[in-house]
């Protein structure tokens, strides 16, 4: 039975017979969905080394041109993914979890296999890269649905727990894209259906296509497995009626995120506006299609999400989570190519031939990121206080950020650029485990800081913005990679963990804030 009628989730005797076993067994197939999910959007950000490594041109002659431009798809992915984040914050309550995910892991096919058709020809257009981009993002904003599902199959002693496994596994599916890409790239992985390889200066022969390939049957195994042991639980979907009807305003719902992402992506590169306008427009143009749109199953619920605009605490909150998650996920998707231009290349513009290997240490700081994630709340409980490890984390982001532009000044200025390169990777792994430790403690502080009526709408919020990190970091290290000052874009990145360090003293950290988070 796909849809469950009656779930007594707090009543110890259901969940000890029937609840737990279901519980646990939506949770270890939601797992392996939101993994493929992160891959997916994060897939760029190793793709985009590996088209510069074969002399894709996307139609432009200036080499720094053409490398702002592979910044930008990452940068388009992580829009689209933090935009279609706000619309799936809502589709539990109309679709069902099993619908939801079913629909949601489904979309993942459209970017494995167009991506992966689109590699096969150094010839594609920009355009069809940047619109893969974009349908990319469905894997983004596949974690709100997600996490919204598994928190209601579980009883509140055991949320914490279950929302960990599930976030800070998922999360593991962008470093282990960049650890398994470069493997499977290697080879013809599906024999003739993988195309020709293509050629490096060096001789090697690279399936880059693959980097897209490859998750298209693991999509068709765990939409199988969703479809089939996953469960709808009609308390939590009481506008479910039937499967047509749920997937048809699921559609209409993740429609509205995807119409706004690209015009998102048109703004940024067709109008070419500026990352800190094109955002606020696309979040309210988002947010009014929904209201105007939306089923009348989630008006009530919609009407409240827009009531926490109002909260000024709601405001600070995703100002600091930007700076934690953000962080985390906008340096995950910038790392591998920023390696590869601030090392890869010696002061006259020729290979540096004692480069360090991208795909060999990318995937290490977004791995360690997301181990250190749940010690973030754990050390939060010890401490009592979110706010304190939101302040030291801060500290590391603010100490890795200026070693890092330290290191990356040196590097450019060197004859012998990797002799920087050890210390350069340690402040960036000082990023990954700052931006990890505080996004575990903004999580424990919001449950602290807001009533139990608004803090699942605020969490739902702040993860929904905070994912647009992953636009702002690689569009602005593409700008500043362009101008040749790479540093410029870690010294804003600086200062805004400084203003959130004063936030968070001054509202929460201090004596007399008045919240103890």
């Amino acid at each position: 039975m796909s849809t469950i009628k009656e779930w007594k989730v707090d009543d110890d005797k259901f969940w000890a017979e029937t609840g737990s076993k279901i519980a646990n067994r939506n949770l270890w197939i939601s797992i392996p969905s939101l993994f493929l999910a992160f891959a997916t959007w994060m897939m760029w950000s190793i793709i985009i080394v590996k088209m510069q490594d074969l002399g894709f041109t996307l139609g432009e002659s200036d080499p720094d041109k053409v490398k702002g431009l592979l910044y930008s798809l990452p940068a388009i992915a992580g829009l689209a993914g933090a935009t279609l984040r706000i619309p799936n914050s809502f589709l539990i309550p109309i679709g069902g979890g099993r619908n939801v995910n079913f629909f949601t892991t489904s979309c993942l096919l459209i970017s494995a296999v167009g991506t992966g058709v689109a590699l096969m020809s150094r010839e594609t257009p920009y355009i069809v890269f940047a619109l893969l981009a974009v349908v990319s993002g469905f894997g983004g904003g596949n974690f709100s649905s997600s996490m919204a599902n598994i928190t209601t199959f579980f009883p509140k002693k055991m949320q914490g727990t279950a929302l960990g496994l599930n976030a800070g596994l998922g999360n593991l599916g962008v470093s282990g894209m960049q650890f398994i890409l470069p493997v499977v790239m290697g080879f013809q992985l599906f024999g003739p259906l993988s195309g020709a390889g293509h050629m490096t200066a060096e001789g090697q022969e690279i399936y880059v296509q693959n980097a897209g390939l490859f998750w298209a049957p693991l999509i068709l195994m765990s939409i199988t497995a969703i479809w089939f042991g996953m469960h709808n639980l009609k308390s939590i979907s009481p506008g479910l009626t039937t499967n047509g009807k749920a997937f048809l305003n699921i559609g209409l719902m993740v429609g509205i995120g995807l119409v706004t992402s690209l015009l998102g992506a048109w703004m940024l590169v067709g109008l070419k506006l500026n990352v800190f306008l094109i955002l606020p427009v696309i979040v309210l143009v988002t947010l009014f299609l929904m209201k105007i749109s939306a089923p009348v199953a989630i008006k009530d619920r919609l009407n409240k999400q827009f009531l926490i605009l109002k909260n000024k605490h709601n405001w600070i909150m995703t100002i600091i989570y930007v700076m934690t998650f953000g962080s985390f996920i906008g340096y995950a998707a910038s790392f591998p190519k920023l390696i590869q231009d601030v090392f890869g290349y010696l002061p006259d513009g020729s290979k540096n031939p004692l480069a360090p290997n991208p795909m060999a240490w990318a995937w290490l700081g977004p791995f360690l990121g997301a181990l250190i994630r749940p010690i973030g709340g754990w050390l939060s409980d010890k401490v009592n206080s979110g706010s304190k490890v939101t302040a030291w984390s801060t500290m590391i982001q603010v100490v890795g950020a200026l070693g890092a532009a330290y290191f990356v000044i040196e590097a450019r200025e060197a004859v012998s650029p990797d002799s920087y390169w050890w210390p350069f990777f340690f402040c960036f792994m000082l990023l990954f485990l700052g931006s990890g430790l505080g996004n575990g403690s903004t999580f424990r502080s919001i449950p602290y800081i807001f009533d139990k009526e608004i803090a699942p709408a605020i969490l739902g919020w702040t993860a929904a913005i905070g994912a647009y990190g992953s636009f702002i970091i690689p569009k602005m290290f593409g700008e500043q990679i362009a101008n040749k000052t790479p540093e410029y874009a870690l010294y804003g990145f600086t200062i805004y963990y400084l203003i959130c360090l004063a936030l968070n003293w001054y509202y929460y950290d201090r004596k007399n804030s008045g919240i103890k988070c």
